[in-house]
C-alpha cells in the first residue's frame, strides 16, 4: 500500500495525542519540543504532496528522527546542545523503548487487580457469557433457515461476506502500531534519559599520535589532489592515455568511491576531536591546523567528485541514485564547512543542531526541486544522438514524472512514445484508488492519464516491445 494520506493522518494524530497529554498532565518539556513537533507534523504532511519512493523513504527516516528527538525533549533534555553520540543515543533509546515499552505497560505499569469492578463490567462479562451460550444455537437455526429459504440464505451470505485474511491482517497492524505508539508515549512521559558514560577529563599527554595520523592523511589527500588537478587540466586525452578508460567511464567509476571517502572523514575528525578536546592551547592549535588543511584538500576532492558526476550524467543520463547521491554530497559539503566553523573554533555544542538544520533544508529543497520530474526533464534535454531517452526507466518513476512525460510525447520517437503511452495507461488508467493512500501527485497523474486515455490509445494502438533499461 503506497504512503499518502494514511501517514499524514497517523502522524498528525500521534502529535495531537502527545500535545493533549502534555497539556492534561502539565508536563514540563524542553525548549526544543515545539519546533520538533512542528517538524514531525510537516514531515508527515509531506507524504500528501510528492510521489517519489526514495524521497518518501528519506521523509520517513527524518520523521522517525524527529519523533525520537521529541521524546528526549519531553524528558527535559536540551537537544540543541547535543553532540553526535547524544543524537545516536536519543534515536536508539527511543526506538528500543518504543518496542519494549508496550510490554512494560501491560506487565508492570498497569495494575490489573486495581481496575474497578463495577456493575457495568459485570454486565459485560454476563453478556459475553450469553453470546458464548447462544453461538452454537444460532449456527444450527441459521443453517436450517438458510436451507428452507434461498433468499434468507443469500442475505446471510452477503452479511458475512468478508475476507478473513484481510480482517486478520488489519487487526494485526492495528495492534502492532498501537503497541509501538503506547511504548513511545511511555518512554516520552514515564522514561528517564539514559546518559552515556562521560570520558574522564584527562589532559592530553601528547598530540604526536593524532598529529602524525592527520599528517599522513594530509599527504595522501594531497597526492590524490595533485593527480586530480592533472587530469582536469589534461582533459579526456590524458585520462584515456593514462587509465585506458573513456572520460565518461572514468567519471562513472570514481564518484561513489569519492563519496564514501568523503563521508568517512567527518566521523574520523569527530573522533580525533574527542581525543584532544582537553588538550592545551598549542595542542588544540596543531589539531585545528591539520584538520583545517585536511578539510581544504577534501573540498577539492569533493569538487572532483561533483565534476565526475556531471560528466557521468552527461554521458549516461540522470537517475534517482545519481540525483540523491549528489544531494548527499552537497549536504556533506555544508556539514564539513559547519564543522570547521563550529568545532574547529571551539563551539562544538552548535555542531549537531546546525547539521540537522542543513539536513532538513536539503530535504525541503528536494521537495521543491521535484526529483522525478527533474530527472525526466534533464534526460529529455540531453541530445538524443548521444544517448536515447530511456522510456522504460522513466516509467518506473512516481506520479510526479507523469506531467513531464505527457508533455514530452510529441518530441519522442515513435517507438519510445508508444512505450511511454502503454506504460502510463497500464499503471495509471487501471489503478485502484484507496482513500488511505491518497496523494496529490498520484491523483493528478491518474486524472491526466484518464482524461487523455482515448487520444493516447488512438496514437499507439499496438503495444511495442519494451526498450532497454540502462539504469
Amino acid at each position: 500500500m503506497p504512503w499518502g494520506l494514511n501517514v499524514a493522518l497517523g502522524s498528525t494524530a500521534l502529535i495531537g495525542a502527545g500535545i493533549w497529554l502534555v497539556r492534561r498532565h502539565q508536563v514540563k518539556y524542553g525548549p526544543d519540543a515545539p519546533w520538533l513537533a512542528i517538524t514531525a507534523l510537516l514531515l508527515g504532511l509531506a507524504f500528501l504532496r510528492r510521489d517519489a519512493a526514495t524521497l518518501a523513504a528519506f521523509d520517513a527516516i527524518a520523521l522517525v528522527g524527529a519523533l525520537a528527538l521529541a521524546a528526549a525533549s519531553l524528558q527535559g533534555e536540551l537537544v540543541a546542545t547535543w553532540y553526535p553520540l547524544d543524537f545516536i543515543r536519543g534515536v536508539v533509546t527511543a526506538s528500543a523503548a518504543s518496542i519494549v515499552g508496550g510490554f512494560q505497560l501491560l506487565l508492570g505499569d498497569i495494575q490489573w487487580h486495581e481496575l474497578p469492578q463495577d456493575d457495568r463490567l459485570r454486565n459485560v462479562r454476563r453478556a459475553l457469557l450469553g453470546v458464548a451460550i447462544a453461538a452454537p444455537l444460532l449456527l444450527v437455526f441459521a443453517a436450517l433457515f438458510a436451507s428452507a429459504d434461498p433468499v434468507f440464505s443469500t442475505v446471510l451470505t452477503n452479511l458475512f461476506a468478508f475476507d478473513v485474511e484481510t480482517v486478520i491482517q488489519h487487526t494485526f497492524f492495528f495492534c502492532f502500531w498501537g503497541f509501538l505508539v503506547a511504548g513511545y508515549f511511555r518512554w516520552s512521559f514515564l522514561g528517564r534519559p539514559i546518559q552515556l558514560l562521560a570520558p574522564a577529563n584527562r589532559p592530553v599527554s601528547s598530540i604526536v599520535p593524532v598529529a602524525t595520523a592527520l599528517g599522513l592523511l594530509n599527504l595522501l589527500f594531497l597526492l590524490f589532489v595533485v593527480v586530480q588537478l592533472r587530469y582536469f587540466f589534461g582533459g579526456a586525452a590524458l585520462v584515456e592515455a593514462t587509465s585506458g578508460l573513456t572520460y565518461a567511464e572514468y567519471a562513472r567509476r570514481g564518484f561513489f568511491e569519492l563519496l564514501t571517502a568523503s563521508g568517512l572523514v567527518l566521523p574520523m575528525l569527530l573522533g580525533a576531536e574527542g581525543l584532544v578536546r582537553n588538550g592545551t592551547a598549542p595542542q588544540l592549535r596543531v589539531f585545528r591546523q591539520l584538520s583545517g588543511l585536511l578539510l581544504v584538500l577534501l573540498a577539492v576532492i569533493m569538487a572532483s567528485a561533483l565534476q565526475r558526476m556531471r560528466l557521468y550524467v552527461a554521458a549516461f543520463g540522470l537517475s534517482t541514485d545519481r540525483l540523491y547521491a549528489t544531494s548527499f554530497m552537497i549536504l556533506l559539503l555544508g556539514v564539513l564547512a559547519w564543522f570547521a566553523w563550529t568545532v574547529l573554533r571551539g563551539q562544538r555544542q552548535k555542531f549537531v543542531f546546525g547539521s540537522l538544520m542543513q539536513g532538513l533544508a536539503v530535504l525541503a529543497g528536494l521537495h521543491v526541486l521535484n526529483p522525478d520530474a527533474f530527472i525526466i526533464n534533464t534526460n529529455l534535454n540531453r541530445p538524443a544522438a548521444e544517448r536515447p531517452f530511456d522510456a522504460k526507466y522513466a516509467l518506473t518513476l512516481g506520479g510526479d514524472a507523469v506531467p513531464s512525460l505527457l508533455a514530452a510525447l510529441p518530441q519522442l520517437g515513435a517507438e519510445e512514445r508508444c512505450v511511454v503511452v502503454h506504460g502510463l495507461l497500464k499503471r495509471w488508467d487501471t489503478e485502484e484508488v484507496d482513500w488511505r493512500t491518497w496523494n496529490w501527485s498520484r491523483a493528478r497523474a491518474r486524472n491526466l492519464v484518464r482524461n487523455q486515455a482515448g487520444a493516447l490509445r488512438a496514437s499507439c494502438p499496438i503495444k511495442p516491445p519494451g526498450l532497454r533499461n540502462d539504469h
